[in-house]
């Protein structure tokens, strides 16, 4: 029995291209004396969101890549737009031979991904060739080779001069035939033929049973193989992409979600970030004036900093996001919004109870909102997507309402991982994380549910209290990291006008809110007037006193004046005597001596008389 041949419709006057011996793959180093100098792989950038990061810089330049999965997986469109993002972004003409679908179903099929393959194939930048291939038409006669594919992929090559080709599937060429020998050798020379031709190739192969395909051997004679998956668990889907291998170049091992929507393929290039991004000392408000007062009254929150608001369901952890969102935008600045519980209508509608008007942000395009359910994509889906709108929106906050739904898709230690590839994503571009946590009730509140506290640069805890049969809201700052923070419990108070924070009351049966501190306000006031009023009157009592003591005072004091007066009246009187006594004596006593002189005089008068 001779083995079968593959006849292909041939372009006459074309020569049939020789089969190729293998040779060995370029060299990345050279000797030069006793020197190593390293060449760089010369890299075709593909244009795809996140896979040139991953790849270093794209797939081996003029070296065939292959990649594989199953079914759905996104093979076909992953290829197409690597042809087509090199027309258009590097100007590097294309070829896509497909073995299944025709022209007219592939440009269809990514017309909604804004690709349009027919302007391309009428501008000769890229060729599009359907090879048909019935199992009817393979005979069982000649060698079989693939000599008319070769001579058919050659002409389409030299007619737009192409740089780049896609081989969509291979599978189909081989169906039916039992020869596997041949069918390797076949395979390896089609290898070899391209990195001969100096294309960068792209080979899609089904996935096959142990192996990455069904022949077992396109992995190995390829320079670069990618794995596509497509998984399903816990009802969820996810997308994912590995790099099984890259020969003479450093790439990511791990395995990398990607997504597929209207602008084609994106994939998260990030599992786990370094610790060196840039930090920065400016502060940027919370909203709430006195929040940024018990964040060290410098102006609230790092910028570029991760927020982690957690509470109960009622705490108001929402309505702070929300003053949040509308301070940065009153700043003239972007926010990315992702709710997973409102729409973003509720929400608006929701945030003007407290006087909050977010639509006006919404208008002007400085407020994004993406609203959906944590069940519809699973854990590295999710983190796909916001790593897509982030760099899309480029926001300044970027608010995730709330992340403790996250672990409903997923076990605790995937979620908590998650968590800390999108934290660390967000802080490499500077921008600031503000995460809402729900605390179930009757748990540990100092605990969030997907253990991400430790992570976080500040930590703002609502919690209830609940005195004399009512609930009210109490706010305090658990931590934040190179800031003096407030330790005291503010009341929190949702109102018409915004939020406002209350210094709670302290007091003999410890701390006291809403009507209980409102009677502890009024029995207070009370106490204080009666203590006034007190006050007031013993004041009267003892003025009166001193009024009287002082009318005593003046009444002793004239008693004591006029006792000094008399006194003084008598010791002038008693003064007078004494002089007038004195001044008596004196004339009493020259009255004696003038009586007793003229005495003498008569005695002597009388003796001559005689």
């Amino acid at each position: 029995m001779t083995p079968p041949s593959l006849r292909l419709p041939l372009p006459a006057g074309l020569p049939l291209p020789q089969k190729q011996a293998m040779t060995a793959s370029n060299t990345l180093t050279s000797k030069n004396g006793d020197y190593t100098v390293r060449v760089p792989l010369e890299k075709s950038p593909t244009g795809i969101d996140g896979l040139d990061e991953i790849t270093g810089g794209g797939l081996p330049k003029g070296r065939p890549t292959l990649i594989c999965g199953s079914a759905g997986c996104g093979k076909t469109l992953m290829a197409l737009e690597f042809l087509v993002r090199g027309i258009v972004e590097h100007g590097e003409p294309g070829v896509f031979m497909a073995f299944e679908e025709t022209p007219e179903d592939l440009a269809k099929n990514v017309r909604s991904l804004g690709f349009d393959l027919d302007q391309l194939v009428a501008e000769e930048k890229l060729v599009i060739d359907h090879v048909q291939v019935e199992r009817s038409e393979i005979e069982e006669a000649g060698e079989y080779d693939l000599e008319g594919l070769f001579l058919r992929l050659n002409l389409a090559i030299e007619s737009v001069g192409a740089k780049r080709v896609v081989l969509d599937t291979l599978e189909t060429l081989f169906a039916g035939f039992q020869d596997q020998a041949i069918l390797r050798a076949e395979l390896r020379r089609l290898f070899y033929w391209l990195k001969e031709k100096g294309v960068t190739a792209i080979i899609t192969g089904e996935r096959g049973d142990g192996a990455l395909t069904r022949q077992g051997l396109e992995e190995y004679v390829s320079d670069c193989v990618i794995l596509l998956d497509h998984r399903v668990v816990d009802q969820v889907s996810t997308r994912r992409l590995r790099i099984v291998k890259y020969r003479g170049s450093a790439h990511g091992t791990n395995e990398y979600p990607f997504l597929i929507d209207e602008d084609g393929l994106s994939v998260l290039p990030i599992t786990s970030m370094g610790l060196d991004h840039e930090v920065t000392n400016e502060r940027i408000s919370t909203g709430v004036a006195q929040l940024d007062e018990m964040l060290g009254g410098k102006g609230g929150y790092y910028r570029g900093s991760s927020v982690l608001v957690s509470g109960t369901a009622g705490t108001g952890k929402s309505s702070l996001a929300g003053h949040f969102a509308d301070s940065t935008c009153r700043r003239g600045e972007r926010v990315l919004y992702f709710s997973f519980e409102e729409s973003s209508n509720q929400i608006i509608r929701n945030m003007r109870s407290v006087g909050l008007d977010l639509g006006q942000w919404v208008e002007r395009g400085l407020l994004t909102f993406h609203s959906t359910r944590p069940s519809l994509h699973g854990l590295e889906m999710h983190l796909a997507v916001i790593h897509k709108l982030v760099k899309q929106v480029d926001p300044a906050v970027v608010i995730i309402d709330p992340i403790s739904n996250f672990s409903s898709n997923g076990a605790a230690g995937e979620s908590q991982a998650m968590l800390v590839r999108l934290v660390d994503f967000l802080k490499a571009r500077g921008t600031t994380a503000f995460l809402v946590s729900l605390t179930s009730g009757g748990g540990a509140l100092e605990k969030t549910e997907t253990d991400i506290s430790s992570l976080v640069d500040t930590w703002i805890l609502l919690r209830d209290i609940e005195l004399g049969g009512e609930r009210n809201r109490g706010i305090y700052v658990l931590k934040s990291r190179g800031m003096a923070h407030s330790n005291q419990i503010r009341e929190f108070l949702l109102t018409d006008q915004g939020i406002r924070l209350l210094e709670v009351y302290l007091g003999p049966e410890g701390v006291l809110t809403g009507s209980m501190r409102v009677a502890q306000e009024s029995r207070e006031r009370a106490a204080r007037a009666a203590q006034q009023h007190e006050t007031q009157r013993k004041r009267r009592v003892i003025e009166r006193k001193r009024a009287a003591l002082q009318a005593q005072i003046a009444a002793m004091q004239a008693e004591l004046a006029n006792e000094e007066f008399d006194f003084e009246t008598n010791q002038q009187e008693a003064q007078l005597r004494d002089t007038q006594y004195q001044s008596d004596m004196d004339q009493m006593s020259l009255s004696r001596h003038s009586q007793s002189g003229n005495g003498a005089k008569q005695g002597a008068g009388k003796e001559r008389m005689q």
